[in-house]
């Protein structure tokens, strides 16, 4: 039964001080057991509440039989202070949704890992699961002799199979944590004179399988996270608030990366087999800079209920980008941003699902809601909004501010009236004006240049917002000239001093919004785009290039063309990187994007256009720039219709393994899968799992469709598998193959949701037919989607998904 927001409020009022004693027996591979003493006090003795404990069986409360219906523990007449006993015998699942277990292909070794997050601690342990009701939590675990065990909690021994940690400083349930195996460990004493011993212990983790692919980075991996830890705890004045720091690669885990408190945990597969590339390495540290932000921001201080998710998630988005480039060394980190994640936001906000930044309270009815909204606009959008906010304040009033949120509210929970009050502390200028025109609409601003009957240029705001932005001007050639820093609201600014030049507003990207240049200045641009110097301001074009397309200004083909002309000289990686996954999509083995060519594409065009992007590959991986290389190499295996190219790949050892699986991914999808099994036999790891199923999803046949669609709604596959076999099934050129199969992922997939939890519901949405259509065929499926969202009862997350694909259809329509 989901949590909803007047019961929380209710429990939020009755319990206070709340302490968890755990202990977790992991040696059966059936289920594990949880023994739990919760004590806690009461404001109103002789009141009633309950505890969540989600699929729990064998539930004894105080040694005897629970009062357990429908997930929750009944709690009667409450003394002033109380202390409560449970045990339960709890599953394993493969979701990713709670105690995750996953067999290691590579080795068989089984690794067991509390994912956990909004809603689903109460899979894992008795608790009170939401965010403002914080527990310190004491922890024993009993697991296999050869495993390794590590948690919130600093270890403080290790009795036989047992290990035992220190009792943690207060935080939300949704925080706990704990992750079992063998793993193998890079671990150091982070110099941190607060700390007792004048340093913490500090470790990296990873199956024993990746313990190649471990060693290989660990001297990178140390280096960003000694800076940034070195860096937050600078600027921010609060210590940092828990005894280590442990980092995890965890395989199952259904995000990106979840910001336990000491023990952050990634998805496994960011450790990745081949060389990363520069956008791949980028991306890692903004995202380990991300989860260390949050130890602070979401740990430390935490929202009261979910409509503020945004105080943890656009925070750390923004400070993981911002440190990695100013102490981590990632300078370029804001280029990746610009084409990569805010266009994310964009797209967000143009779906009806929109939302404000900081949503009104009582929109968050329940805890499925609040899921769904964990999204891009919560992420890019508020990443963007603060780092605006940053750039009108100042960096010093900017972190006055914020240090005087965290010192106020520590260990303590938060919402947006607090927030403002401490930036109102630390500044003159009017945040709550801000706050209310950033924060509580959606949309977002265009910024149009237009000329006047002298040619002076004239920069206007369509909407409601205050942005201060860099101006920049261009002569015909696309050399800079100068720039400005303009304030822009209600009033046109006129630019005088650029009369006759290229004008390219938000050239630093310092703002949300989209720009459309004057026809003078968009001819330059489409002209000499390569030629800006600046990669920002190059990433920033392309982005609006990508999003003419999106909006029927220009064409697909247009847009390809423009490719084509200025990504041949394209030198830097993030920007090449960036353009051509915005492009094309990803190329490794997830879910699909929303890349262009996908969204707008046809069928009859499909293959021109992806022979222009692979030649752009080739000849990226034919120029020798080794940053380019990885990235351009991998591009080129798999979008090449080549087989003379692709089988060469497969024939040499030299070549990176995540390379060779493009390459036999597209040979499938092409037509020849007959080096699946030879790949898969030679890469027996968790990515060579996932990279097996996604391409005998891709084989064009109709019997290894009928097979890839067994498999995908059968109800077996981990969340992970899912991906994996989505993301193949719906080949490029494969439209007219699987057709039969659109309305049956609707109806089929609604189903499985049914029978299944948030987390499948999620990847089901992913697994959106999202590949080159005719507009008839666009028409069939938009038709199938909005009839199965009728009836009403399609479950929140599933039909939020579906909802954002509805807007995209009709948008491409």
């Amino acid at each position: 039964m989901p949590l909803l927001l007047p019961e929380a409020r209710e429990r939020a009022l009755l319990l206070t001080d709340v302490h968890t004693e755990l202990h977790l027996d992991l040696t059966s591979t059936e289920d594990f057991g949880v023994e739990a003493t919760i004590s806690f006090r009461c404001t109103r003795p002789g009141a009633s509440t309950f505890l969540e404990l989600n699929g729990g069986k064998d539930v004894t409360l105080d040694d005897s039989p629970a009062a357990y219906e429908d997930g929750r523990i009944a709690l009667t007449d409450l003394g002033e202070t109380n202390k409560v006993r449970v045990a339960a015998r709890m599953p394993y699942v493969t979701d990713g949704d709670g105690m995750t277990v996953t067999v290691d292909p590579a080795d068989g070794e089984r690794y067991v890992c509390a994912h956990t997050s909004m809603d689903i601690t109460q899979k894992v342990i008795p608790c009170f699961d939401q965010p403002d009701i914080k527990s310190t939590f004491s922890l024993s675990v009993t697991a296999p002799s050869h495993w390794t065990i590590l948690a919130n909690g600093a270890l403080t021994g290790r009795e036989g199979d047992t290990w035992s940690f220190a009792t943690t400083p207060p935080f939300s349930s949704y925080l706990f944590t704990v992750v079992g195996g063998p793993w193998v460990s890079v671990t150091w004493d982070e110099p941190y004179a607060p700390a007792p011993a004048g340093t913490l212990p500090f470790g990296w983790h990873a199956r024993a399988s990746q313990e190649r692919e471990l060693r290989r980075d660990a001297d990178e991996l140390k280096r960003i996270t000694s800076a940034c830890f070195q860096h937050f705890t600078t600027i921010f004045e609060p210590d940092y608030p828990f005894a280590d720091y442990q980092q995890v690669f965890a395989p199952g885990l259904n995000w990106g990366a979840m910001e336990f408190p000491g023990c952050v945990v990634f998805r496994d597969q960011s450790l990745t087999q081949g060389t990363p590339t520069e956008l791949e390495r980028e991306w890692r540290a903004s995202t380990l800079a991300h989860e260390m932000a949050h130890m602070w921001f979401g740990d430390l201080v935490t929202m009261k209920w979910w409509e503020d998710s945004w105080l943890n998630e656009s925070f750390a988005d923004f400070m993981g980008y911002d440190i990695a480039g100013v102490a981590a060394g990632y300078t370029d980190a804001w280029t990746s941003a610009a084409i990569t994640r805010k266009p994310t936001g964009y797209r967000a906000d143009r779906r009806r699902s929109t939302h404000p930044i900081a949503e009104v309270t009582d929109k968050i009815v329940d805890v499925d809601t609040a899921f769904a909204n964990f999204d891009m606009i919560t992420y890019a959008k508020g990443n963007a909004a603060l780092a605006q906010l940053g750039h009108w304040l100042g960096e010093k009033d900017f972190l006055a501010g914020v240090n005087r949120h965290l010192t106020s509210h520590a260990f303590g929970n938060a919402d947006l009236a607090d927030f403002l009050d401490s930036l109102d502390s630390a500044t003159d200028l009017d945040v709550r004006s801000w706050a209310e025109a950033w924060l509580r609409t959606t949309g977002f601003d265009t910024l149009r240049v237009t000329r006047d009957g002298s040619g002076v240029p004239v920069l206007t705001r369509e909407g409601s917002r205050p942005h201060r932005l860099t101006v920049s001007a261009y002569d015909d050639s696309m050399r800079l000239v100068d720039s400005r820093d303009v304030h822009l609201g209600a009033e046109p600014v006129r630019l005088e001093e650029f009369a006759g030049l290229v004008v390219v507003p938000n050239s630093g990207d310092e703002t949300f919004a989209v720009i459309r240049p004057d026809e003078q200045s968009w001819a330059a641009i489409a002209a000499g785009l390569s030629l800006v110097e600046s990669h920002l301001t190059r990433a920033m074009l392309w982005w609006t290039a990508l999003d003419l397309c999106e909006s029927q200004v220009i064409s697909l083909a247009e847009l390809v063309a423009l490719a084509d002309r200025h990504l041949r000289k394209e030198t830097h990686p993030l920007v090449f990187e960036g353009v051509t996954r915005v492009l094309a999509g990803p190329f490794k083995f997830g879910a699909p994007t929303a890349a262009v060519m996908r969204s707008q594409g046809e069928p009859g065009d499909i293959g021109a256009h992806l022979s222009v992007v692979a030649d752009i590959a080739r000849g990226a991986v034919e120029a020798g720039n080794p940053a380019l290389a990885p990235g351009a190499t991998l591009m080129l295996s798999r979008l090449s219709d080549d087989t003379d190219f692709l089988v060469a790949q497969l024939a040499s050892d030299e070549v990176e393994q995540s390379v060779r699986w493009a390459a036999v991914h597209r040979l499938a999808e092409l037509g020849d899968p007959s080096w699946i099994d030879a790949e898969a036999e030679r890469d027996k790891s968790v990515s060579g799992h996932l990279a097996e199923l996604s391409a005998r999803a891709a084989v064009p046949t109709p019997e290894a469709k009928a097979d890839a669609w067994a498999r995908l709604m059968g109800g077996e596959l981990g969340s992970h598998e899912f991906h994996a076999v989505g993301a193949g099934f719906w080949g490029w050129e494969q439209a007219d193959l699987v057709h039969p199969y659109l309305t049956r992922y609707v109806t089929d997939g609604l189903d499985l949701a049914r029978r299944s939890g948030q987390a499948m519901g999620d990847v089901i949405g992913d697994a959106f037919p999202r590949l080159p259509l005719t507009p008839d065929v666009r028409r069939e499926l938009r038709a199938a989607v909005a009839a199965a969202l009728e009836g009403g009862d399609a479950p929140t997350v599933l039909a939020r998904a579906w909802n954002d694909a509805l807007d995209d259809l009709d948008r491409a329509l």
